[in-house]
């Protein structure tokens, strides 16, 4: 039979993987929404938990939302431009409440986690102190306790991870959703035949300077967000 006290620490060591949340979503990407209006770009998907506050001054100092009548190229059919989806996220204010509404909840779900790798912790302790005084049937017993609530561990860690995925996914979806149907209408309202987004990804190689709205589109995400 394995000495239990190197059971128990490849168990401890097994587990220690399981401070997952904060870390791994912060490189996953979920799908992203469908826009409403075939004549409207759809939004690039962000990320939940990459919250970035740097743009929080730059929506409240963007200007008047009638700039942006005469910076783009206009055709026989109306207007075509561009947004930065990143900063437009980014600095969207309801796309900052979703995050820290996520992340809220995230941390609910770490403390759960915790507390179950604290219990475990303190069985395996309990098991290394009573080891040398069992026999070794006890012994036998025990570490099948152990392997049991390491199960019970996995798959509870699961299903919190799973829990975390979908509640992000819907909360980056309706965020989306809503961005979509603002844009929409700000395009309408402002004569555009096409809003295209200019993502990471690499959606659009080279756009001119003066065919960005981002800044004005933001400013109205916002007005309209606060309203």
């Amino acid at each position: 039979m394995k000495n239990p006290i190197q059971l128990t620490i490849n168990i401890a060591l097994l587990l220690a993987v399981a401070v997952l949340y904060f870390l791994h979503f912060s490189n996953r990407v979920v799908a992203p929404a469908i826009a409403t209006d075939k004549s409207m770009a759809v939004m690039a998907s962000p990320n939940l938990s990459t919250a970035d506050t740097t743009a929080a001054a730059e929506a409240t100092e963007t200007p008047a939302l009638a700039a942006a009548t005469t910076a783009p190229t206009t055709s026989a059919d109306g207007k075509i431009a561009y947004v930065e989806s990143s900063k437009m996220l980014d600095g969207y204010q309801g796309m900052k409440d979703a995050r820290k509404a996520f992340e809220g909840k995230a941390r609910g779900w770490e403390r759960q986690n915790q507390s179950m790798l604290t219990d475990f912790k303190a069985a395996v302790e309990a098991y290394q102190k009573q080891a040398p005084t069992l026999s070794a049937e006890q012994r036998a017993a025990t570490e099948q306790k152990l392997q049991e609530q390491q199960q019970q561990v996995g798959q509870k860690q699961q299903q919190l991870q799973a829990q975390a995925q979908e509640e992000e996914a819907k909360l980056t979806q309706k965020v989306l959703e809503s961005v979509n149907k603002k844009v929409e209408a700000y395009g309408k309202a402002n004569g555009y035949k096409l809003i295209l987004i200019a993502a990471p990804s690499g959606t659009i190689a080279y756009g001119q300077k003066d065919l960005d709205i981002t800044t004005p589109v933001l400013a109205y995400l916002n007005a309209e967000y606060r309203k």
